[in-house]
């Protein structure tokens, strides 16, 4: 039996609510999307690099038009009975109600959440003003609460990923988003453990979505440090191309096929599928 968008939204927003933090990886298509849903985990989030790669397209550089974001949102959600966030980047827009038409047309596509970020995607000038950035933020809060389920929304300062290393900046951003309504708040890139420790601690008790990454070596370690969600963004899809990119090298540079030692069989990969 299929679930409810509103089920799985009211699933999602629990899980925000602790205690500790949950993993929500990033799958890029549907047979990853399906591999993880049978593992076990709680919901899933789409990765915009991890679908601009599979594409062939650089992520982050607006080459990703919004309709097939939106198909690939339908796409993840059709092979998954878990709640799914998606990762809207800027909301394919300048203006916030172009923000705010992304959240509903996501919602429409079956998310039951989703990020905005203030990152403009233009080399120039990579960071939106902050004032304007909370503008967007209020109008995806709106998009969100007209909605008749509780949609979790999250607002994402971006400045760590765009060399503007500057944590007051940063943190005042995700206390001005939550403040707008943000459900969720995330500053991916932050450099150290301490660093998320500090956001955390500023933007109490609205819950912080970290990135898997060097600040920080477990999922334990990330809980002690006040995070709730833990995201993966596109380390998984990284990990697999590495060892597509690792296997190729070993067949044109020694001519052996060794890393069919550690490669899925062909039986548990089909398990994983739909038959239809």
């Amino acid at each position: 039996m299929s679930v409810s968008q509103s089920e799985k939204a009211k699933k999602f927003r629990k899980l925000h609510e602790g205690p500790g933090a949950f993993l929500i990886p990033n799958p890029w298509d549907a047979g990853t999307a399906r591999m993880l849903t049978t593992l076990g985990f709680e919901a899933l989030a789409t990765t915009s690099a991890g679908l601009a790669f599979s594409l062939g397209r650089r992520d982050g550089q607006g080459l990703i038009a919004r309709e097939e974001v939106l198909a690939h949102i339908r796409e993840i959600v059709g092979a998954s009975d878990l709640p799914v966030s998606a990762d809207l980047e800027n909301g394919f827009g300048d203006a916030p109600e172009v923000a705010a038409e992304a959240i509903r047309l996501g919602a429409a596509a079956g998310l039951v959440g989703g990020s905005i970020e203030d990152a403009t995607g233009d080399e120039r000038r990579p960071i939106y003003d902050r004032e304007h950035a909370v503008e967007r933020v209020r109008a995806a809060v709106e998009a969100v609460r007209a909605l008749p389920f509780p949609f979790t929304l999250t607002a994402r300062a971006e400045n760590f990923l765009h060399g503007r290393e500057d944590l007051d900046d940063t943190i005042g951003r995700l206390q001005a988003f939550a403040e707008a309504g943000a459900d969720v708040v995330y500053a991916p890139g932050l450099p150290s453990l301490e660093a998320i420790q500090t956001v955390c601690t500023a933007v109490a008790p609205r819950p912080v979505n970290a990135l898997v990454g060097a600040a920080g070596r477990s999922v334990a370690e990330l809980a002690l440090a006040g995070v709730r969600r833990i995201s993966t963004g596109s380390a998984l899809h990284r990990a697999a191309m590495g060892g597509f990119w690792n296997a190729a090298k070993e067949m044109k540079d020694q001519g052996t096929f060794t890393f069919l030692e550690k490669a899925v069989s062909f039986a548990e990969l089909s398990n994983f599928m739909a038959s239809r």
